[in-house]
C-alpha cells in the first residue's frame, strides 16, 4: 500500500535527479514563493471564472517544473538543502528506518497542513477571501515545520547510510 507521501512523490514523478535538482535552495524557496501566486490564482476564480484556470495551470506546471530546472547544490550546508535530503531520508523509511519521533512529528505536521488546507477549500469555495486565506497561509506554515522537521531528521540520519553520507558529502550520483 503507498503511502500519502510516496503518492505525492509519484504524483511530482520525482527522481533521483530531480530530488538532486530540488535539494538547490533556489528550487525549494522558489517553490514556497510560488505559493502567493498560488493562492491568488485559485481566489481568482470569483472574478475570473473559468479563466482562472490559466493562472492555477501555470503555477501548477511551475511546480512541477521547478525541482527540475536547477542544478544540485554545490554544498549541503543551506536549512532548505538539509530539509529536503531529511524529506528524502524520511521517504525511504521503510528501507531504513528512522527514529519514530521524527515519523511521529512528519504525520503531526502534515495532518495540521490538510487541516488548514481544508479551511483554505471552504473560504475559496464561499468566497471568503479571510478564511481561504488563513487556511492557506496556516497549510504554509505547516508545510515549513515539515522541512524544519526534515532538516532535524537529516541531521540524525546523515551519517546512518552510506548513500546518505555520500549526499552529505554533495555526491549526487550515489541513488538508493
Amino acid at each position: 500500500m503507498m503511502d500519502f507521501f510516496r503518492a505525492t512523490e509519484a504524483l511530482m514523478r520525482m527522481d533521483d535527479e530531480a530530488w538532486a535538482r530540488h535539494a538547490n535552495p533556489w528550487s525549494g524557496y522558489t517553490r514556497f514563493a510560488s505559493a502567493v501566486p498560488l493562492f491568488f490564482a485559485i481566489y481568482s476564480a470569483h472574478w475570473m471564472s473559468w479563466w482562472a484556470l490559466f493562472p492555477v495551470s501555470a503555477v501548477l506546471v511551475w511546480t512541477y517544473l521547478n525541482p527540475r530546472v536547477f542544478s544540485p547544490p554545490m554544498t549541503t550546508q543551506s536549512w532548505m538543502t538539509r530539509g529536503v535530503l531529511g524529506e528524502r531520508v524520511f521517504l525511504n523509511r521503510k528501507a531504513v528506518p528512522i527514529p519514530a519521533e521524527h515519523e511521529r512529528m512528519a504525520n503531526l505536521t502534515t495532518v495540521c497542513a490538510v487541516l488548514f488546507a481544508v479551511v483554505a477549500v471552504y473560504g475559496f469555495w464561499v468566497g471568503e477571501f479571510w478564511t481561504a486565506f488563513a487556511g492557506f497561509f496556516g497549510a504554509v506554515l505547516a508545510k515549513t515545520w515539515f522541512v524544519d522537521r526534515m532538516v532535524w531528521l537529516w541531521e540524525h540520519m546523515k551519517t546512518q547510510h552510506p548513500v546518505y553520507a555520500a549526499w552529505n558529502r554533495a555526491d549526487w550520483t550515489a541513488k538508493l
